[in-house]
């Protein structure tokens, strides 16, 4: 029966239609976006994951611009270190020709004094973003230093930085030799390597010989220093205090050459974890494309098909006046 109040092929076709159109919808959007999960409602479970692993890869990305920040602070620390140490082979070779019969001490002493304004000079220079470790100012230089090396999400949801710590402590007291500083310019003189009387006195040596004595040092601090009346027992001592030195400048070179392979290490795993969280999102919520441009030229066919069968229907009825016309 055919009738002209209620057309139920026409109806057909037409939400037959409007589930193409839906459908072409859905697929259009993931073409354009490249997402198959772009909100909540397409995957509550899967869009949570997402949008909790997109926020910790941001602070990933930030631990790796801290870790950047560290390593430039070590790379420069580490750089005025192994040319103090050299100036301090040099010092030492000074100190060497100076027990030569006939040698004016007081040109070796210009060098000497040369040699410990360059000294000052590097260490001073030892600065990235107003961080210094070689050169101790006042009390709040003891505290250790601390490097973000991670953000790590725990079983339970909550987070936390993973750090390294390069331990500097509370200065110790003139006879401890374990010292990171290498110069105190807060006065004392008993916070740096250069500038302790602990070097001369765990020697043995006869004057508490120092290389960059403190404004306000102790008056049992000798300045290093020779002069023509420079006796070679006192020469021993003073070679003896900057070998002490030098012993303890090597050391410092070795922890923070350790540190910064460390900061490099833990650059390039986060890095690589960034590059992980990434992928696994992708495989979350991001749109099979060649799956969905097939999928979108069928549909494209489909919805030119239902809008042709729909035309169809929707003629029906009118064929029904050839059945009145005489």
């Amino acid at each position: 029966m055919t009738s002209i109040v209620t057309n139920i092929s026409a109806n057909n076709a037409l939400q037959t239609l409007r589930s193409i159109n839906s459908n072409l919808g859905e697929t259009q959007k993931q073409v354009s976006t490249g997402l198959r999960v772009g909100k909540a409602a397409d995957n509550a479970a899967y869009w949570s994951i997402a949008t909790t692993m997109r926020s910790d890869n941001k602070s990933i990305s930030a631990v790796q611009d801290a870790l950047g920040l560290s390593g430039a602070i070590l790379d420069t620390t580490y750089e005025a270190i192994a040319s103090s140490i050299d100036v301090m082979s040099e010092m030492k070779a000074k100190l060497v020709t100076a027990f030569e019969n006939g040698v004016d001490k007081t040109k070796v002493n210009e060098e000497i004094t040369q040699l410990k304004g360059q000294l000052t000079t590097t260490l001073g220079a030892a600065s990235f973003n107003g961080q210094n470790w070689l050169s101790w100012n006042s009390g709040v230089d003891s505290a250790d230093k601390q490097i973000v090396t991670s953000f790590i999400r725990n079983n339970d949801g909550t987070v936390k930085l993973g750090t390294l710590s390069y331990a500097i402590n509370t200065p110790p007291p003139q006879t401890d030799t374990n010292v990171q500083y290498f110069v105190d310019n807060g006065g004392s003189g008993e916070y740096g390597i250069l500038s302790t009387e602990a070097f001369a006195i765990q020697a043995g040596s006869a004057k508490n010989y120092v290389v960059l004595k403190g404004a306000t040092a102790p008056p049992t601090a000798t300045d290093l220093a020779i002069d023509n009346s420079t006796t070679s027992a006192e020469l021993d001592d003073m070679l003896s205090t900057l070998e002490g030195m030098t012993k303890q400048m090597t050391k410092v070179a070795s922890d923070i050459g350790s540190l910064s392979r460390t900061v490099d290490q833990q650059s390039d795993f986060a890095s690589k974890l960034s590059d992980s969280i990434d992928s696994g999102i992708g495989r979350l919520v991001d749109a099979d494309m060649e799956e969905q441009s097939s999928r979108l030229s069928a549909l494209q066919t489909q919805q030119q098909l239902a809008i042709q069968s729909l035309s169809i229907a929707n003629s029906s009825p009118r064929n029904i006046l050839s059945l009145f016309q005489g």
